[in-house]
């Protein structure tokens, strides 16, 4: 009995740092203003960060994942997808107390070091898995950053075609750099409350607007038709709900991450009321357009509403570029021994090498849509559900360890027993259906875009100039025949 005590006791103070981050600090109304906006750590401030990360550009392809799917395909996975997603967010926060409880027992410090999925891994299970977690999880968060910048281009292009999308990367690339200054997860209160704004509204504009303009003439719902487009379309949903590849650090944000456990379930539920009404509303009024427009902005006519969308979808797009990229930027700076540096400066400084490649690979790959569904099949397959659900198996393989747990399994889903009976179900589902089929299918449709389009193309999907016969200058006068006798002199 005293041992469950303890076990309470040490559940409810791990990475309880709120008196001693505020410890000998001003209390004026500068440091007021500043908490207020700028350094978030609560239930609430995690619960708009993980929905706001998660709805991101992804909502704008959905409904060129329902002209794949079909609309009855399209809502189920959705449902599926975000159940699955929520469960591996619930092991993963259980890990992460797990490891924090286990080290500060240790009496080790985090104040001055944000603790990442890979050191979770680590700490737990040892080096091999580390190495995977970590190549696994940086691999899918610079592809993450990727998209976040070949959306933004894909969006300001529909507003301003007077550059190409590949000039607009560029534009897009310098920008996004910016996000170097944000010091962590800590200081993006304001930023992803804005986000989640941004995108209800999007959502909703998408969802308001298809239904006003009513479905086109003679349009045709046919999906599903190919298996490979079926495929393609259900990893890109498994995308869109594994968005917790940055679960971790915004749960070490928070100054009680033991509150974390629902927080992702709530967030899904309302991604839901967003992704759902617009992805089937675009689709009833589009159909199998939407199969060769993988940006839903592309049919919907040119309005002040519409302009309106794209611009915040671009402020929300330059907001997820600092989510994911923000983990790579630890990553990095712990590789060079900058991480526990005081000056913002200095650490601004030296994660810029890690924009260049996320820009390069931008260029290169330009393929709005159909490179969610590749990085899904993946990447998040396995960084977002397979590697939790394994992961959270070995810890609590032993009686001992299963005993000693800092968390044990809720009642309603059968304890231990019941937890493993649904990882095993997470690992083979995500294995065949996500990696396996959504892979092959992903890969084949990634491959004809390659074919189609070319690498560094400058205008990925944009609509071509129409051809016409180009008239004489109104001023150029016929050529008149020489006079038979007219001679050269």
């Amino acid at each position: 009995m005293a041992l469950s005590s303890d076990k309470v006791v040490e559940t409810v103070i791990v990475g309880n740092y709120v008196e001693m981050e505020t410890e000998g600090k001003p209390n004026d109304i500068k440091s007021k203003i500043s908490k207020f906006f700028w350094h978030g750590g609560s239930a609430y401030d995690a619960w708009f960060s993980c929905a706001s990360n998660q709805v991101a550009q992804v909502l704008l392809t959905l409904p060129y994942s329902f002209s794949q799917l079909g609309m009855l395909s399209g809502i189920s996975f959705q449902l599926f997808y975000g159940l699955l997603g929520s469960w591996t967010a619930y092991l993963i926060s259980i890990l992460y107390i797990e490891y924090r409880t286990r080290k500060e027992r240790e009496k080790v410090d985090f104040r001055n070091h944000v603790i990442q999925w890979f050191e979770v891994l680590d700490g737990l299970l040892g080096k091999h898995w580390r190495n995977v977690g970590l190549a696994f999880n940086c691999t899918f968060l610079l592809f993450g950053s990727v998209i976040q910048l070949i959306a933004c281009a894909s969006n300001i292009y529909y507003i301003n075609d007077n550059l190409d999308k590949r000039t607009w990367t560029y534009i897009f690339g310098a920008c996004c750099a910016t996000t170097v200054f944000i010091p962590s997860f800590h200081n993006y209160r304001i930023w992803s409350f804005l986000g989640l704004l941004m995108t209800t509204f999007t959502a909703w504009y998408l969802t308001v607007a298809s239904l006003l303009h009513g479905q086109v003439e003679g349009v045709k719902h046919s999906g599903p038709t190919k298996l490979v487009l079926y495929f393609t379309g259900a990893t890109n949903i498994l995308y869109t709900f594994g968005g917790h590849a940055v679960t971790v650090e915004i749960m070490h944000a928070m100054w009680k991450p033991q509150k974390f456990k629902a927080i992702y379930l709530w967030a899904t539920v309302y991604v839901l009321t967003l992704t759902l009404p617009s992805a089937a509303a675009v689709y009833w009024a589009f159909g199998d357009l939407l199969l060769d427009h993988s940006n839903a902005f592309s049919l919907l006519p040119r309005t002040p509403f519409r302009d309106m969308a794209v611009i915040l979808m671009l402020i929300h797009q330059f907001i997820t570029f600092g989510f994911a990229c923000t983990p790579l930027y630890f990553v990095w700076e712990k590789a060079i021994g900058m991480h526990e540096c005081k000056s913002l400066c200095k650490r601004a400084a030296a994660r810029l090498p890690v924009v260049i490649p996320i820009w390069f690979l931008a260029i290169i790959f330009p393929f709005f849509g159909p490179i969610n569904s590749t990085v899904g099949s993946l990447l998040v397959s396995f960084t977002v559900y397979i590697i939790p659900a394994l992961a959270h198996m070995f810890t609590f393989k032993s009686p001992a360890a299963r005993e000693n747990a800092v968390e044990q399994p809720p009642r309603f889903v059968g304890r231990w027993a019941g937890t493993f009976t649904i990882n095993i179900f997470v690992v083979v589902w995500v294995f065949i259906v996500g990696f396996g089929f959504g892979g092959w299918a992903s890969m084949l449709n990634f491959i004809h875009q390659i074919d189609t389009f070319g690498l560094f193309t400058k205008c990925y999907q944009c609509p071509s100039p129409k051809q016409f016969p180009i008239p004489p200058p109104p001023y150029a006068a016929a050529p008149q025949p020489a006079p038979a006798n007219f001679t050269h002199p």
